[in-house]
């Protein structure tokens, strides 16, 4: 008769319970680079955010110090009577003002005509809105020599300069729509189009100056 011999389990035991542990340690092991990987992407993200916040402070910066510039600038032309309408009394003080001046523009008017307190309002305007540019007037009283060399013969009479050189020349109201109630809009674009108001200063060659002389030989002919 043969003996039932007892099958051993334990080695059985043993193999299932070595092949637990090593699942558990692949996972202990795949668990801890994932956490690893984690760790690596926030650092990452971190030093996304410390990069722009190192670019956001320096265009700050920057856009802080152009700000001060262009105060710093602006202080300077209101030092010099820019972005404010002024009236210069003597005839040898507006002539050396056409010749210092980059850009100028020059009201030659009379105080008992209506159409030159028209004007005044209008450049009052223009003066503030374009600093770069100065605004003045002279009365035709304070300026015979102008007025001849100039042949100023019907007022209001807007002149305007660039280095010292004419530009333009608006007689009355005649490239205004003829109207009183032109708009300043409208004697804004003729300013821009003869050049002698901008919003940006720009680099020009510098020429010898004379406030009678025209920049080209087919400029318009101020002769009335």
């Amino acid at each position: 008769m043969t003996k039932y011999k007892k099958k051993k389990w334990i080695p059985c035991c043993l193999s299932l319970s070595r092949l637990v542990c090593t699942h558990f340690y692949f996972y202990v092991i795949n668990r801890s680079h994932e956490l690893e990987d984690l760790s690596d992407d926030e650092a990452l993200f971190e030093e996304l955010e410390r990069d722009d916040d190192d670019a956001m402070a320096k265009i700050r910066e920057q856009r802080i110090r152009e700000i001060q510039q262009e105060l710093e600038r602006r202080q300077v032309l209101q030092d010099n009577q820019h972005g404010i309408y002024t009236e210069i009394e003597k005839e040898k003080e507006f002539m050396d003002t056409t010749v210092k001046e980059k850009y100028m523009v020059g009201h030659f008017y009379h105080k008992d005509f209506r159409r030159c307190k028209i004007m005044d309002s209008h450049l009052e305007q223009l003066a503030e809105k374009f600093p770069d540019t100065r605004f003045v007037k002279i009365s035709v009283e304070n300026a015979p020599f102008l007025v001849e060399k100039l042949q100023v013969r019907v007022l209001p009479c807007v002149m305007g300069w660039v280095d010292g050189f004419i530009k333009t020349k608006l007689v009355g109201f005649d490239e205004l729509g003829n109207t009183d109630d032109f708009s300043t809009n409208m004697l804004q674009v003729q300013l821009v189009n003869a050049g002698v108001i901008r919003k940006k200063e720009q680099t020009t060659i510098q020429q010898k100056k004379s406030i009678f002389q025209k920049v080209d030989s087919d400029d318009e002919d101020y002769d009335d």
